[in-house]
């Protein structure tokens, strides 16, 4: 009987603690929403608004490159000698973003698989620090940004973009993927791979076959003015839609794990009520028990 009744303190004390953890951990789920939501306006508009300009300069880039004639420019030059391959990955900085991060690794590695199996070497460089910490005991690191996953700057991009640029340039990768997460609402986001580098070259027919550019002083120094501006929009405005996305997948996270831990807190609550009552019951039983004990011995 001794042995019952601590093992029911027992269970009631670990109810109790379970129950004030999990209030505190809703206090922290509900902080967390909050920041998520006032965050979320700003990083929407910023993501819809870019996505026009970098949308106007892959166009660009693609129609400029269909009609321009012998000329060898590395835009659109794919070499299929060259082994690497460059994979720029856009993750987080944090967590508690439900799943943003792991399917954007998950991702990685698809893209990476899909490389080595094609018998070449994918160079890896991440931006945000959960990417960082995921891959740098897995695989070698070429270069890694971190620190402002949710509020990217245009200086940051152009950073990212000369990098990976003089590495294709220079010969260093044949090929330049871009993963990253496209923020379609508040409540959809999906991972893309964006092959920013050589462009698909989309052959004119008909009457859009004639020329429509004239160059000065030529076509080639046109082309390289366009490939820097074109690769800086495009990653600004994926690490822009990504930290809309990463906003929007934690607001949504913490949203649900509220409410999960507003659910278990009733149910504890239930528990705990329950063990009380069964608690009173039981020492009600023992006192009566004892009083018909004695009256019985008197």
């Amino acid at each position: 009987f001794s042995h019952f009744k601590v093992t029911r303190t027992f269970c009631q004390s670990t109810v109790k603690c379970t129950n004030l953890a999990a209030k505190s951990l809703s206090k922290v789920f509900k902080a967390q929403e909050m920041i998520a939501s006032a965050h979320i306006a700003r990083a929407k508009a910023l993501a819809l608004s870019s996505k026009p300009y970098a949308e106007a300069v892959y166009s660009a880039a693609r129609n400029l490159v269909s009609h321009v004639k012998d000329v060898d420019h590395p835009i659109f030059k794919r070499d299929e000698k060259n082994p690497k391959s460059a994979v720029f990955l856009v993750t987080a900085d944090r967590g508690m973003a439900g799943a943003y991060n792991s399917n954007a690794i998950r991702k990685g590695e698809e893209l990476m698989g899909e490389i080595e199996k094609k018998g070449k070497e994918p160079l890896l460089f991440t931006f945000g620090k959960r990417g960082e910490m995921y891959f740098g005991p897995r695989r070698k690191l070429e270069k890694s940004w971190g620190g402002h996953s949710d509020n990217p700057s245009s200086k940051q991009a152009e950073e990212i973009a000369n990098v990976l640029l003089s590495l294709f340039l220079n010969g260093g990768v044949g090929e330049l993927y871009l993963v990253y997460t496209e923020f379609i609402n508040l409540v959809s986001q999906k991972v893309r791979v964006l092959r920013l580098l050589p462009i698909e070259l989309v052959k004119a027919s008909g009457p859009a076959a004639d020329p429509l550019y004239e160059f000065e002083p030529d076509a080639e120094d046109a082309l390289d003015a366009l490939l820097a501006r074109y690769i800086a929009s495009r990653i600004f405005e994926c690490l822009l839609s990504s930290a809309a996305s990463e906003t929007a997948s934690r607001q949504n996270a913490m949203h649900a794990a509220t409410e999960n831990a507003k659910s278990l807190i009733k149910d504890l609550t239930v528990s705990l009520n329950k063990a009380r009552q069964a608690q009173i019951t039981q020492e009600l039983t023992e006192i009566i028990s004892s009083a018909d004990a004695l009256s019985k011995k008197k």
